[in-house]
């Protein structure tokens, strides 16, 4: 069935409070995507973000943002004042986040919050609750995150070396030491939980699936590899011999230097992939639909020296391969997993083979079709069903912002393969036509396109770090003369299931 979605992070959600959350704001926009004929809702991974800001490195792959719990919801339940809720609002404006702000102002909100709810339950009933509700890697974020406080936000291999290396003495005694500070991060992903199950529920009842978003690795200051340094590269002293990047390219001459942990395959090959197969029970638990970031390192990953200062020396080696894709097959008892492969980037023969093998859809960006030498995997003749058009996504310039700082020849090649003209002008619709012109059974556009917004409106520039993630969606400017201009197209071209492209309140 040819279906369509809309790109949009939780976090550029319209909200009172500074940033997006699982508000009223949220359903409202689940409402406008069934109002435009969507069925799909892409959002960015949900994980708790720290230094950077960046939802691709989180400090858990099993928690949630708590900046996403929305506070009105916990006045309703009076674990706060309306007065309180207005207490965590940096007042910088709806356009852009403020993090600094919003991380000085949100945690003492939801403390008095959680101080009210642990006054109610009491100390035994809050643990056994979060106890029965919140996984063990998610009770290990809520003991992580406590322990980073008591150090004063030092990353976990700076710790007293019995907590840093997981003595089982130093464990028990923080535990008791830390009690109520775990149990505050243990109530903010209790609600997290509550209200995002809420909010994907809701959308699923009105026929919108969720598509998240899963990064490969995980971040080198987290819970993960603090907890588990067993499934990294790393020494006796848990620190890597090597971390994640890509080599030098067209785009950065001495390449990305990520410094994540890379993954000891040997060690997940002997234990059945047990924690990859957890990590997407979580992950399907959360999504209808998972996109894994950086398909090609479960092909061949980059590894750098630890210590280096740029990714110019490092070197390939094999990931797993469809092995661990077949083990997945065997949990879930499918042999359609709902993932898409996000394939972007030069791609060698073997992770082509490795796409095919999967039965994943791969990704297609207009963004990056109209290279005036032309041949290009993304222009549209070259599309197959099974893939996912996109006009850009999270990491591009918006549709304006690119079409503006086009290349003048590139420019008369699109004009000519779209018009069939050399001259003239290029709008956004026009690529978003294309888009979903696509033969692509699944088309994506983030929303910054259908609302013509320029480079401003941009959510992330790779390799820079500082003032990325912050655009917000104003409220009303998804209106229903937009939505309605949105069906229509969809309808056009076969995307809104053959649905009447009149709402109910419009029709005579």
């Amino acid at each position: 069935m040819r279906e369509c979605g809309m790109l949009l992070p939780v976090s550029s959600l319209p909200s009172p409070y500074g940033i997006g959350a699982f508000s009223k704001e949220a359903y409202a926009f689940v409402d406008k995507l069934q109002e435009a004929g969507q069925r799909y809702w892409q959002i960015l991974p949900l994980g708790p973000t720290g230094y950077g800001d960046s939802p691709y490195q989180s400090f858990s792959a099993f928690a949630g943002n708590p900046y996403f719990i929305d506070l009105d919801a916990l006045a309703e339940e009076g674990l706060l004042t309306r007065a309180e809720c207005r207490e965590a609002d940096p007042g910088e404006g709806a356009r852009y986040i403020a993090y600094d702000k919003l991380y000085a102002l949100r945690f003492p909100v939801l403390k008095k919050a959680f101080g009210r709810w642990l006054g109610k339950l009491g100390r035994k009933k809050a643990e056994a609750l979060l106890r029965d509700c919140l996984l063990s890697e998610t009770r290990e974020y809520c003991l992580y995150m406590a322990l980073k406080g008591h150090f004063k936000n030092k990353p976990w291999t700076e710790w007293e070396a019995d907590i840093k290396l997981c003595c089982l003495q130093a464990m028990s005694r923080y535990q008791e030491s830390l009690w109520e500070e775990i149990l505050f991060y243990g109530f903010q992903q209790y609600k997290f939980q509550e209200q995002w199950v809420a909010l994907k529920e809701y959308a699923n009842e009105r026929q919108i699936k969720i598509i998240g978003d899963i990064p490969i690795y995980v971040a080198a200051d987290g819970a993960d590899a603090w907890a588990h340094p067993e499934l990294f590269q790393f020494d006796k002293k848990n620190l890597p011999s090597a971390v994640a990047g890509c080599p030098p390219d067209y785009f950065s001459a001495t390449g990305q230097l990520w410094g994540n942990p890379l993954y000891r395959w040997d060690y997940h090959r002997k234990t059945g992939y047990a924690w990859w197969l957890e990590r997407m029970e979580y992950s399907f638990r959360l999504y209808d639909v998972v996109r894994v970031d950086h398909f090609r390192g479960f092909d061949e990953y980059y590894s750098i020296p630890y210590g280096h200062k740029t990714a110019e020396h490092g070197h390939w080696e094999k990931g797993p391969g469809m092995e661990l894709f077949h083990k997945m097959e065997e949990h879930f008892k499918t042999r359609q997993l709902p993932i898409i492969a996000e394939d972007l980037g030069l791609l060698t023969p073997s992770v082509l083979e490795l796409l095919e093998a999967s039965g994943f859809p791969g990704m297609k960006v207009l963004a990056f079709a109209f290279d005036h030498e032309g041949g290009s995997a993304y222009l549209p003749h070259n599309h197959v069903k099974n893939c996912v058009i996109y006009t850009g996504t999270h990491d591009n310039d918006t549709l304006a912002g690119w079409l503006d700082a086009m290349p003048e020849a590139d420019k008369q090649f699109a004009l000519q393969y779209i018009k069939g003209e050399e001259e003239g002008t290029l709008k956004t619709w026009d690529i978003i036509r294309l888009a979903l012109a696509s033969v692509a059974d699944l088309a994506v556009i983030p929303v910054q396109d259908y609302l013509g917004l320029g480079r401003e409106a941009r959510i992330n520039e790779p390799s820079t770090l500082g003032d990325n993630w912050k655009w917000r969606l104003l409220p009303g400017e998804l209106d229903k003369a937009l939505c309605r201009k949105i069906r229509k197209m969809v309808h056009l071209y076969g995307r809104d299931g053959g649905a009447c492209p009149q709402t109910e309140a419009e029709k005579p």
